[in-house]
């Protein structure tokens, strides 16, 4: 993509706009030791020619990095990147685990709680409501990051 910005003012808005530190810290289980470092919405590292950014959030965290570089060609400002999980099993914990808990707990309603039908019904309905929130929050989180990151380099 190509971005409105001057070489300076891209490296200006990344040095103001990005807290400094490891981006798979702040979406890892060690997140909340980097939850109170700052306003900034950018969380990760940058130099000359290249970025790795997450959301600086711990109300909603994702688990998504933008990852990319960029450079000057022809007095245009050439930005690639992708958004990519920081970590591979996490996307896919917090979209089917869910589904594997509507599992173990069927199991254990067939085996241990047969006269609750009522109950299983009712956790089922919530499993089953929780499974697609999961999914959709997980793909809301990732375009929030790429809208948040195209907004402030004025990519286009």
């Amino acid at each position: 993509m190509i971005s409105k910005l001057s070489l300076s003012e891209f490296r200006t808005r990344l040095k103001n706009n990005t807290e400094i530190g490891s981006p798979k810290v702040k979406i890892g289980p060690f997140g909340i030791f980097a939850a109170f470092s700052g306003t900034k919405p950018f969380y990760g590292l940058f130099d000359d020619k290249t970025f790795r950014l997450t959301i600086n959030s711990t109300v909603s965290p994702t688990f998504y990095i933008v990852k990319g570089k960029y450079k000057l060609v022809n007095n245009v400002l050439k930005v690639d990147y992708i958004v990519e999980p920081g970590n591979k099993f996490q996307p896919i914990w917090a979209k089917y685990s869910p589904i594997a808990l509507i599992l173990v707990i069927n199991i254990f309603f067939l085996f241990f709680a047969r006269g609750l039908r009522r109950a299983s019904t009712i956790v089922n309905l919530f499993l089953l409501f929780m499974a697609f929130y999961s999914k959709w929050k997980v793909e809301k989180n990732r375009k929030k990051l790429e809208k948040i990151f195209v907004r402030i380099f004025e990519l286009k």
